[in-house]
């Protein structure tokens, strides 16, 4: 066989539709793709050979050229590849990998739904715990009585006639040929003669509805939740876009949060400061016993262990920092006043060794 005869490499009569060229060529080349034979120079010569027939004969110039002189006349104006990689491989190929790899063939111009983000404020406990949230999403979702199709029910879109359906139309410029959406049909390959009242021809309808968002323990302010496939409805038949919720944790009252450890300032009294003392602390599953030991200073950090909150990734819990604030007592009676200056009449240095230690540093610095 002439390996130049393009006709014969595809299996077409010379008096083949474009058609007719396309899909002997889309067989043949899901049938030699490299992919399928990987080291077999054979196959991927006969692979090169059908797309560089592909590529001629597709073009109405140059296949008139190609009948009329032959492979050996070159490719003349335009050119067409010895490869068979041109511009309109790219565009062909969509539809042959699409099949190839499982996806099934798409609409022309198929288009992903748009992505939708939704912010939502949850409680502390509620971050801390998990919990579920039911909210309400408004977005566009596919119009009921047309099926998405945009056309009147008991009626179909009909197939455009300026791109054949194929939603692009294409022109050469120079060396390259350009394709761009076709305008009659606005890319969708269909026109709709009689729309359908529910959707005026959208095929698609907006619509707000309920959806159960369930929101894991350990999340924080920040934390982001993806719902596939619950965004925007997919234009010509392309996949619906997701949703994000946006988290915003609210406040506590006596918490604050320091990545997996949550941190509680609580005040205890002089004596109980200086005494030591057994003092209940804020859990957040409720109240603990905490040994306030003799001599406890403000400021002072005890640490209870894994009475934070659960990392959301590992699962394990952080600690529950308690920082302890001394109070100076107010508005003292006149014996409570009587009781302290008679304290700090028989205390020495040796009770306050914080402040013999800072007055000692003032000295060195000014003498």
């Amino acid at each position: 066989m002439d390996e130049k005869d393009f006709y014969r490499l595809l299996g077409v009569e010379r008096g083949a539709s474009d058609e007719e060229i396309k899909k002997a060529y889309r067989r043949m080349a899901q049938e030699l793709h490299p992919d399928k034979h990987a080291g077999d120079k054979e196959k991927e010569e006969k692979f090169k050979l059908i797309n560089e027939a592909y590529e001629t004969l597709k073009d109405p110039d140059k296949r008139a050229r190609y009948d009329r002189f032959g492979a050996a006349a070159g490719p003349g104006p335009g050119g067409y590849s010895d490869a068979g990689f041109g511009a309109d491989f790219q565009d062909l190929f969509g539809e042959v990998f699409s099949d190839f790899f499982g996806g099934g063939r798409r609409r022309p111009n198929a288009e992903r739904g748009a992505d939708l983000r939704y912010d939502l404020e949850i409680s502390f406990d509620e971050a801390a715990f998990g919990t579920e949230k039911t909210v309400n999403i408004p977005r566009t979702a596919m119009c009921e009585p047309c099926g998405g199709s945009g056309a009147r029910p008991g009626t179909e879109p009909t197939v455009c006639a300026t791109c054949n359906g194929t939603g692009q139309v294409r022109f050469q410029q120079g060396f390259f040929s350009i394709s761009r959406p076709c305008s009659s049909c606005r890319g969708a390959g269909r026109v709709i003669k009689e729309p359908c009242a529910e959707c005026r021809g959208a095929g698609k309808v907006r619509k707000t509805g309920a959806l159960t968002v369930k929101i894991p323990a350990g999340v924080d302010t920040g934390s982001r939740l993806r719902l596939s496939g619950e965004g925007e409805y997919g234009e010509r038949g392309g996949p619906p876009g997701d949703l994000y919720i946006v988290l915003s944790v609210l406040p506590h009252q006596i918490f604050r949060r320091e990545n997996d450890d949550i941190i509680c300032e609580v005040p205890i009294s002089i004596t109980q400061a200086a005494l030591g003392a057994e003092i209940d602390v804020p859990t957040l599953e409720g109240t603990v016993k905490l040994k306030i030991p003799a001599g406890t200073q403000s400021g002072k950090l005890l640490r209870l262990k894994n009475k934070g909150i659960a990392s959301v990734h590992t699962g394990r819990r952080g600690d529950l920092q308690v920082i302890v604030k001394v109070e100076t007592p107010t508005r003292l009676n006149k014996r409570q006043k009587e009781l302290l200056e008679e304290f700090a009449s028989i205390s020495g240095e040796d009770t306050t060794p914080q402040r013999k230690n800072f007055f000692s540093k003032v000295k060195d610095i000014f003498e």
